[in-house]
């Protein structure tokens, strides 16, 4: 009778149980990243650290950038609850703070989950078109921001000629660019005075309110931390 291990797929049975071979291969991966870099992410080496035989993962994995394109969409699965629990806490009454909570939901995640939003973010590391998930829930992020951005329009809250495809583009890269800043160590030189997490929040509440009318601002807006968050 054949067991576990001697199929090659249990040979640490406190590392990889039955049915996780998956998770079991993320969870190395990142390891790996986490203590050497992206560059030393192997399909052979995430097995043995997984403690699998090497031929085990490629069933699942045929490459190493199939395996980081796993890494993403465990990354995107985790970011988009970050953004959703954000906007729970705020709700959806207005339009303009439930936009703002995408971004904080955005920082907050990348902020503490800062291997994971290296992978997501270098299409060089993953295959990002041929991930339908990946390519889905961008797509949706994108596509509530645009109906958040619609709904202030009509309120009165943006001119009307506001573009919105550039708006969108626009705070993504501004929220990517403070998360980039804060994880790759900027702000000791850009802004030494708060604590990055406190910082990222001020800066996106700016940029907020800079996009919308002054006069139709709501006054019920999230408090900001006064302490590293």
């Amino acid at each position: 009778m054949t067991s576990p291990t001697d199929s090659g797929e249990a040979a640490n049975p406190k590392r990889y149980h039955h049915g996780n071979l998956v998770e079991a291969l993320i969870a190395a991966t990142v390891e790996i990243i986490e203590e050497r870099g992206a560059e030393h992410v192997s399909v052979r080496e995430a097995a043995k650290r997984a403690g699998v035989s090497p031929g085990a993962p490629f069933r699942h994995f045929r490459s190493k950038s199939a395996l980081l394109t796993a890494v993403a969409e465990q990354a995107m699965n985790r970011l988009t609850e970050a953004v959703a629990d954000a906007q729970s806490k705020v709700g959806t009454a207005d339009p303009i703070v439930a936009f703002e909570a995408i971004g904080q939901g955005y920082l907050e995640w990348a902020i503490s989950n800062p291997t994971h939003f290296q992978i997501i973010s270098s299409r060089t590391l993953i295959d990002f078109d041929a991930s339908d998930s990946l390519r889905d829930q961008n797509e949706a992020v994108r596509r509530k921001m645009i109906d958040l951005l619609t709904q202030a329009q009509q309120q009165g809250r943006l001119a009307p000629d506001t573009d919105f495809d550039h708006l969108v583009l626009a705070a993504r890269a501004f929220v990517y660019g403070l998360a980039r800043m804060a994880i790759d160590g900027h702000f000791p030189e850009w802004h030494p005075s708060e604590p990055p997490s406190l910082a990222v929040w001020k800066a996106l509440r700016l940029f907020i309110s800079q996009m919308t009318n002054p006069e139709t601002q709501s006054h019920e807006r999230p408090e900001v931390a006064s302490g590293d968050r």
